[in-house]
């Protein structure tokens, strides 16, 4: 197995271990389609090879695991009328996404930098998530008119204590010992010891005795003084009794009147439409496997990519950078509820996702 250095995802064979790194830092190893496209095939091939007892994934540079998917890409089709081809980039990484959720060797993501989106996608699903100093995490989906997928919908309402939900619709970023609090991490590594322990993964012996040889406790969560809050106030079933408990807590002039005024505030901010999916991913997702949740995902994104938000999102924030969106509809309260549950309804050309280990 030949990869070229200078390739945006090098994947290669050390010991027992098949590892895959990303290869973009300038780009902030930001997952484009041509990178999904060899990631895929070579874990089929890894997970027939008795000689790969498991998987690696890490990425290049200090800053970054992985940024998220290529938004500016994708906005640029849409904007050309090429939806199809930025639907093809959704389709492929949801059946990646969910072939590293079903692989059947151990999967070890090695997470240090920022991890947002389409990052997510390809370090969550599996059953060893490793967090170092630089780990840093969001889905931010909502502040580009989109919605956390690549499995969110599976795993965020899934986290305790509502943080799941909290961190979608806020699209907050927290740090390692909060992703470890919640469970988004299974692990915390310092950064420095992170060579010594690809070194003892790919020397073989077992995956979590390597780990646990590696690991630190990290600080407490810097949400652990407002977990009750986040858990009262996120559980609720709507985003107006949300912002509502938010908007009452402010007005009480506890010791998190600030945290709840900012957090309403923040959330006002972002795409009414895109809040209001992700509410209804939080909704269904508790009852959807991983699989149901990709092709629930790929069925919301198809409306996405046809409809304002998302293009006005990107513009904003990535194109034109004047951080001033104009939301179509402009606040929640013009949102039909019909509207969004029919991001959910089938579509003609519905996800097919792999078999596990195909």
């Amino acid at each position: 197995m030949e990869t070229r250095p200078d390739a945006d995802v090098i994947l290669e064979r050390k010991g027992e271990a098949g590892v895959i790194t990303l290869n973009r830092p300038k780009a902030l190893n930001a997952l484009n389609l041509p990178m999904v496209r060899e990631i895929l095939p070579q874990l089929r091939a890894w997970a027939k090879d008795p000689a790969v007892t498991r998987v690696i994934i890490k990425a290049a540079g200090e800053k970054s695991f992985c940024a998220g998917g290529d938004v500016r890409t994708l906005y640029d089709q849409g904007r050309a009328g090429h939806t199809a081809e930025a639907l093809d980039f959704w389709r492929e990484e949801y059946v990646l996404n969910h072939y590293i959720g079903t692989f059947p060797k151990p999967y070890v993501a090695l997470v240090d930098g920022i991890c947002m989106g389409g990052g997510f996608g390809l370090s969550a699903h599996g059953p060893y998530r490793v967090a170092g100093d630089r780990y840093l995490f969001a889905m931010p989906e909502v502040n580009i008119g989109l919605f956390p997928d690549v499995g969110g919908t599976h795993v965020l309402p899934r986290l305790p204590g509502a943080f799941g939900v909290f961190l979608a619709v806020t699209g907050v970023r927290i740090r390692a010992p909060e992703a470890y609090a919640c469970g988004l991490v299974t692990a915390v590594v310092p950064s420095a010891a992170f060579p010594a322990l690809e070194e003892a993964l790919c020397a073989g012996g077992d995956v979590a005795a390597a780990i646990a040889a590696h690991q630190v406790v990290p600080p407490p969560s810097a949400f652990a003084d407002r977990a009750e809050l986040i858990a009262d106030v996120f559980s609720r079933g709507s985003l107006e009794a949300i912002l509502s408990a938010l908007d009452e807590t402010a007005a009480g002039g506890g010791p998190f009147a600030d945290f709840a005024a900012a957090t309403a505030k923040d959330i006002r901010a972002k795409s009414p439409t895109s809040l209001s999916i992700t509410m209804e991913q939080m909704r269904r997702g508790p009852a959807l496997d991983l699989g149901e949740s990709l092709k629930a995902e790929f069925r919301a994104v198809t409306r996405v990519a046809a409809g304002h938000d998302f293009y006005e999102g990107v513009r904003a924030v990535l194109v034109d950078r004047d951080n001033a969106p104009k939301w179509q509809p402009a606040t929640l309260a013009d949102v039909d509820p019909k509207v969004i549950a029919a991001h959910f309804d089938p579509i003609p050309d519905e996800l097919e996702l792999l078999a596990p280990g195909a």
